[in-house]
């Protein structure tokens, strides 16, 4: 009964009351966002990073080489020779080492020539088909082969470099034979063929290249477009004397060699080892500053949202003192009084915070439409995280308990007989 008379005196002012849900709604929402958005990102990044002690790539940012061969989100810093990566490749402290090479694209999804340890390495296997064994014989992530209604069997052209517009490849055809299983990883939204697939795509084009895998990297490239034809396929033994990949994921035996190796490359090399663990803190560094902004200004704004209902409570208080002393002749305790003030402010405070906890998912799915276009990364706006958020709660809460009680004090301590004569 007490709720019922609250929530329809809350709304007997509607604008005040709207502007107080306004108010929290949008301070919810943004720290709502937020903490989706950094828990998502954190759980991405780090799942990704996992296994990979080192990767070693051209000199350049260290970042931007962990971004583009770990994350394929940048493009890559340069090329680096295969005879020399495989000196290091093969030391004997490496437990396991997964070229990289880089080239070409499909309708924006970059074809990557690696090695079936890179399936391996994220934890996939083969959903339906093969893995890769010849020249321009792929296997497709989960998440393209469902956007782009790719099965085993299709065929589709590349096209040059990073971008989705540009020369198109039609003289080689790759040829599916493998669907890999999801696993919410980078590995969803990539193209894996073999190493030799990228180089001979690029051969006849060298002298063009300099030999470069990805000088195609500066380019852009024209859209992919699935045929149906019969692919052209060069089986023959491209050597790979002389022949460049983008970067290497290694993954050493013990700990030694992280400490020690960027130090001896960058001495003794054209080439550098990026410590992606180093790398991503110090991105996450940078990406919390602005969080840490938007959260102080989403708390302000959630003060403020405190300060319209204290003010709407306190205002309306004087009105209705002859309404609560009514109550009072008619048989209300000065408990029910104080409990219906409270009531009223935890009522659009729970409002706020339903409406807050929406809106904040409808922005996070606006983001990860944006982001899964723009760098293949998708969030989930269903996803809850309830440690922060019970804590977002249970502080919205406080904000209208702390906002009712000067007015909810004063309705419990209204004198009847006073307020009445007044009248």
């Amino acid at each position: 009964m007490i709720t019922k008379i609250a929530w329809k005196n809350i709304w007997h002012k509607p604008l005040n009351t709207a502007l107080s849900i306004i108010l929290l709604t949008a301070s919810v929402a943004i720290i709502t966002l937020l903490i989706l958005l950094q828990q998502q990102f954190e759980k991405k990044f780090n799942d990704n990073v996992d296994g990979i002690d080192l990767v070693l790539g051209a000199q350049g940012s260290p970042l931007q080489l962990i971004l583009s061969a770990v994350y394929q989100v940048d493009a890559p810093t340069g090329n680096i020779s295969y005879d020399e990566a495989k000196v290091w490749m093969r030391k004997p402290s490496v437990k396991e080492a997964i070229p990289l090479a880089f080239g070409d694209n499909y309708r924006g999804f970059r074809i990557v020539g690696t090695t079936p340890g890179y399936l391996s390495h994220f934890g996939s296997t083969i959903a339906s088909g093969k893995v890769f064994n010849k020249n321009f014989e792929v296997v497709v992530g989960s998440d393209i082969a469902r956007k782009m209604n790719l099965k085993v069997g299709d065929t589709f052209f590349g096209s040059h470099g990073d971008a989705a517009e540009g020369e198109l490849h039609k003289d080689h055809a790759y040829v599916v034979t493998g669907i890999a299983t999801p696993t919410g990883k980078v590995l969803d939204n990539l193209i894996l063929s073999n190493v030799a697939s990228v180089w001979a795509m690029h051969h006849e084009h060298g002298h063009e290249e300099e030999g470069s895998v990805a000088d195609a990297h500066d380019h852009d490239s024209h859209e992919g477009h699935h045929e149906h034809e019969a692919p052209h396929h060069e089986d023959e033994a491209i050597s790979e004397e002389g022949q460049e990949i983008t970067a290497v994921l290694l993954k050493f035996r013990g700990p030694q060699p992280v400490i020690m190796w960027p130090r001896m490359i960058a001495m003794n090399t054209k080439m550098q080892a990026a410590a992606p663990g180093l790398e991503i803190n110090r991105l996450f560094s940078l990406f919390g500053i602005g969080l840490q902004a938007l959260q102080y200004l989403a708390y302000g704004i959630m003060l403020i949202s405190g300060i319209s209902i204290f003010i709407a409570l306190y205002n309306t208080l004087k009105e209705r003192k002859y309404e609560f002393a009514l109550l009072r002749v008619n048989g209300a305790s000065r408990l029910q009084l104080l409990l219906l003030v409270l009531i009223e402010s935890l009522l659009l405070c729970v409002t706020g915070f339903i409406f807050g906890t929406i809106v904040g998912r409808i922005g996070l799915q606006l983001i990860s439409g944006s982001s899964e276009s723009e760098f293949k990364m998708a969030f989930n706006p269903y996803e809850f995280v309830w440690d922060k958020e019970g804590y977002l709660l249970a502080l919205t809460i406080f904000v209208g308990i702390i906002a009712a009680v000067i007015p909810a004090v004063k309705a419990y301590s209204l004198n009847i007989s006073k307020t009445l004569a007044n009248a």
